[in-house]
């Protein structure tokens, strides 16, 4: 659960950055302008900032370790490499969705098969040095170790963008339904595990295969953490963490209507 709280920390955390430095929301799409046209040079730069984050902190914190203190845990290994992949994503969303690097027709989408199969490729430059070292073999071959990690944040931007890819390429039909799980999939997102994990508690006694069980939980999960997310938006207090209701909708009349205005004014 620890990846909620931290989630909220750097969501705070973004936000007072843009009150006491309101300009490095562009500064951040800066960076990002360019990897609409090219993924490849953005992918890059990502993961060179990730492997010198991540390596020396790896050489202290095994990626399975934690650190507490109080109530809150949480892995410092991954820890840096969700801050840099957060922030990443600010920069993505300040240059803009709908013309930046996660455009329909941006570059991403169009190679979506050489960075789906750069997934596969990556996790076996990863596991390979991980498996060597679980049997005992790090000691044996120095360097090990630093090849695993570089192997870990090379699988960690691969999935990001092969998936990205994918979705981009093969998910661009709107569907009603889905416009609603996507303007609340934040407060999904925050909900969700306390409904897994009570649904999972309940049916612990129950005598049902393991699959039914993992539906009956996906089906119960989803639909009380989409319930609870759609409530909660019309809390304004709420509503301003976790999207007031009915904003998604407003903002594609909004698109709808700037189009049309664009079509009928000569020279727009």
């Amino acid at each position: 659960m620890w990846f909620l709280w931290f989630l909220l920390a750097l969501n705070i955390a973004a936000a007072g950055m843009y009150r006491l430095a309101p300009r490095s929301g562009e500064f951040l799409a800066r960076l990002a302008a360019k990897s609409a046209a090219d993924p490849g040079r953005f992918f890059i730069a990502l993961v060179a900032v990730l492997a010198l984050a991540y390596v020396p902190v790896a050489a202290v914190f095994t990626p399975w370790q934690w650190v507490e203190f109080g109530p809150f845990g949480f892995q410092p290994g991954p820890a840096v490499q969700y801050i840099l992949f957060f922030f990443a994503g600010v920069g993505v969303g300040a240059y803009g969705l709908e013309r930046g690097l996660l455009a329909s027709d941006a570059m991403l989408a169009r190679r979506w098969g050489f960075w789906l199969a750069g997934i596969p490729a990556s996790f076996v430059l990863w596991i390979v040095p991980t498996g060597l070292i679980v049997k005992g073999h790090g000691a044996v071959l120095p360097g090990l170790q630093i090849l695993a990690d570089l192997g870990a944040v090379l699988f960690a931007a691969s999935a990001c963008f092969g998936l990205s890819a994918v979705f981009l390429r093969f998910a661009a039909v709107r569907l009603p339904i889905l416009d609603g799980v996507s303007e609340n999939a934040y407060g999904i997102y925050l909900f969700h595990y306390v409904f897994v994990l009570w649904t999972q508690y309940l049916l612990l006694d129950v005598s049902l295969p393991a699959i039914a069980k993992g539906g009956i939980v996906l089906a119960v999960s989803l639909v009380l953490s989409w319930a609870a997310s759609a409530a909660l938006r019309r809390v304004p207090v709420a509503g301003r963490v976790i999207g007031a209701a009915g904003a998604g909708v407003r903002s594609q009349k909004s698109e709808i209507r700037k189009s049309e205005l664009g079509r009928q004014t000569p020279g727009f």
